[in-house]
């Protein structure tokens, strides 16, 4: 019986393992990427309120309700609801030695994902592209177009992205990790992203709202969405919110 030929994921998987023989360790050679990403010429910044629930959702009943829903009406989000939605995925909650830490773990406290957002029905919000300024804890407008026929159609035409309130689109930028990490550096990229995607949906159904994230989808054409070179940064994950049906 022949071995089926190894394909690239199998090849990477081996190759970035650590051994004690070869550990991976620092390559400070390689160029770190800043920690923060703005966009100084965004036409608007919208800064989010630091708000917190009134009433918190029993942690055990929310992981038991944990759905990923598809069907979503008409009605919008509240800018509040937004605004708790994003910090459960990357707000800042602690400060400690020059290093900011998020609401979703990071190896190595390295925080490599960026944050998007494509507003279909938020109150007080206009339709278009948004991407979440950290350090100012806002969010940029960078397109007013109603996007969502083409970000559907970059989804492999999965309805739910055009029935949303709000679809958050994570890219990655590998230099902020890369630094440390090397090549394994996409490992770690992969499971912060994953933190993320489960913040989403634990924070949706503590708010009574529904929640989808979405892996399959062309990249190149995500990335032309939100214009970015997908090489120094690319997207990763796909979430998508809605009230539910």
């Amino acid at each position: 019986m022949t071995r089926a030929k190894k394909g690239i994921g199998d090849r990477y998987q081996t190759e970035t393992k650590y051994t004690r023989d070869s550990l991976g360790g620092f390559d400070f050679d390689v160029e770190r990427a800043k920690p923060f990403k703005e966009y100084p010429e965004a036409e608007r910044i919208f800064s989010l309120p630091d708000s917190r629930p009134e009433s918190r959702a029993a942690f055990w009943e929310v992981l038991a309700r944990r759905r990923s829903e598809r069907s979503f009406t008409d009605s919008m989000l509240s800018f509040d609801e937004l605004a708790l939605l994003v910090f459960a995925t990357q707000g800042i909650t602690a400060h400690y030695k020059g290093y900011l830490f998020k609401a979703a773990p990071s190896a190595g406290a390295l925080y490599p994902i960026e944050t998007y957002l494509m507003v279909n029905r938020i109150d007080g919000l206009p339709k278009g592209v948004y991407h979440l300024n950290i350090a100012k804890n806002g969010l940029e407008l960078l397109r007013t177009e109603d996007m969502a026929g083409q970000l559907t159609a970059a989804a492999l035409g999965q309805s739910m992205v055009t029935h949303s309130c709000v679809t958050f689109i994570w890219t990655a930028i590998p230099g902020r990790s890369k630094w440390k990490y090397r090549e394994r550096a996409y490992r770690y990229i992969y499971l912060d992203a994953g933190h993320i995607g489960q913040n989403l949906y634990l924070a949706a159904t503590a708010l009574n709202l529904g929640c989808c994230t979405i892996g399959a989808f062309f990249d190149e054409e995500i990335n032309s969405i939100i214009g970015v070179d997908g090489v120094n940064e690319t997207t990763v994950y796909l979430g998508v919110v809605g009230n539910i049906k």
